[in-house]
This record gives structure tokens, C-alpha cells and sequence, in this order.
């Protein structure tokens, strides 16, 4: 094994003890919606109001991102982890929003009885390696209940224990 193969392998064996709220990326374009399970997102700044996803090139998501699409992030309840499936692969296109309950918000699926909804405008991307990380600026955030995100550790969906 190279030493690159090595360490991608120990890497990916490492951000296996990472615990992160499941995330799905949803966008429209053409009038074609696109949704995708994530946990690489992350909030970039409180000013600008800002946050970034990373999506692999191969994504069907990354394209119309690639063209500027805006984007929403919606942050599951533990409750929501069909949701969360149904996004990560197996189904593709419409069928990820036959799971849930979607309203249109601002020209993006929006996820209702989602922990937090982020609608952001898709302001600048940049490439690298596999990825290409697009910075959203947030224009407007929806909150539902108490917190109870559905989260991503070890390979398997959970909820946090009180």
C-alpha cells in the first residue's frame, strides 16, 4: 500500500470516531430538485452569516451547485433517519422526496419538522481533490423543537443521549 493509500485509509478509520449531525443539501434547478445526505458542512462565519458543504464531484447534486444554485441545508431530527437513507444513495432524484414532508421556501426544498433549516445563496466554490466546497451565505434559518439531531458516528445513524 502507498503511504497516500495508508494514510486516506487511517483517515477514513479516524473521522469514523467523528460524530456529526446528518445533513441533507437540497437544491433546485431547471425545476429538477436534487437531495443529498451529508455530514461534511460546516458554519464558516457569523459575518457574513455564512456556511459550506463538500460534495464530491460525482455527486448529481454537484452540478447544479456548479452553476450556482443556492442550497438548503436541513439538519435531521433523530427521528428522521428514513429520511437520511433515502438520501445517501439507493433512491435517486424524486424519489429522495417521497420520505418526508417538503414545502417549496424561496426555490428550495425545505424540509419541514427539520431540526434547523439553512436557506443560503450559493456565493463562491472551490475545487479540491475529490470535492468541490461551496460557501452559501445564509439568508434565512428555521428552527423547529428542542434539539435532537439525528447523528453519523462509526457508520450507523443515533441520536444523542441525555
Amino acid at each position: 500500500m502507498t503511504e497516500t493509500a495508508d494514510i486516506s485509509a487511517r483517515l477514513r478509520d479516524g473521522l469514523r470516531r467523528l460524530a456529526k449531525a446528518v445533513v441533507v443539501v437540497t437544491t433546485q434547478h431547471r425545476s429538477q430538485r436534487y437531495a443529498m445526505a451529508a455530514t461534511a458542512v460546516s458554519e464558516l462565519s457569523m459575518d457574513p452569516p455564512s456556511l459550506l458543504i463538500c460534495v464530491n464531484r460525482t455527486a448529481g447534486l454537484h452540478a447544479p451547485l456548479a452553476t450556482g444554485a443556492g442550497f438548503c441545508l436541513n439538519i435531521l431530527h433523530s427521528s428522521q433517519a428514513a429520511i437520511a437513507a433515502a438520501c445517501s444513495g439507493g433512491l435517486t432524484g424524486e424519489q429522495r422526496f417521497e420520505h418526508g414532508a417538503w414545502a417549496n421556501r424561496n426555490g428550495l426544498p425545505c424540509l419541514e419538522g427539520a431540526q434547523a433549516n439553512f436557506l443560503c445563496r450559493n456565493e463562491r466554490s472551490i475545487d479540491h481533490g475529490t470535492h468541490t466546497i461551496f460557501i452559501g451565505l445564509v439568508e434565512e434559518v428555521l428552527t423547529s423543537g428542542r434539539p435532537d439531531p439525528l447523528v453519523y458516528v462509526d457508520g450507523r445513524y443515533t441520536g444523542v443521549q441525555e
